[in-house]
């Protein structure tokens, strides 16, 4: 991850917020970082660079992004309720911080919501058995388009791309 080369990208104003978002939660930034390079990498693995586009692969790589930085904090805090504060807090700052067509931002919330939730759900599921459900997953994604109301796919993936 060449993380000196993705910081350039992002404003000021969003860097001193991502430091005191940091300065908060110290102890979560390391399993942050390692949840995010697993994720890339078993995107990578099953989908190739699919998961770059607006896809049902993105959907997966999103939903399991926020699955493995939940699952990760929890080495270091007990406290679902914190764990889960801080993975929706860093994956908002991340969706703010990187511009994105309004619609792929909804679908990139959406989807890192559902990670989210099948944490909870499956909290002592180990990870290649949540691959798989996401995999299932993946292939039942919900292709939508502006003006579609997210509400109704509640707990399932979405993508605006085929």
């Amino acid at each position: 991850m060449k993380v000196l080369s993705i910081l350039k990208k992002v404003r000021f104003h969003d860097l001193w917020k991502l430091a005191i978002l940091s300065l908060k939660n110290p102890w979560f930034i390391w399993p942050t970082i390692a949840a995010t390079k697993e994720t890339m990498s078993v995107s990578d693995h099953y989908f190739g660079n699919l998961h770059h586009q607006n896809g049902p692969a993105n959907a997966f790589r999103h939903a399991l992004w926020n699955y493995l930085i939940a699952k990760k904090c929890t080495k270091w805090s007990k406290n679902n309720r914190k764990v889960l504060k801080w993975t929706k807090d860093i994956t908002d700052w991340h969706e703010r911080a990187f511009t994105n067509r309004e619609l792929a931002r909804k679908m990139d919330y959406h989807n890192n919501a559902v990670g989210r939730q099948l944490f909870i759900d499956h909290i002592d599921q180990e990870v290649p058995e949540m691959v798989v459900l996401l995999q299932k997953m993946t292939n039942e994604s919900n292709f939508i388009k502006e003006g579609d109301d997210l509400e109704q796919f509640k707990n399932q993936m979405v993508h605006i791309s085929k």
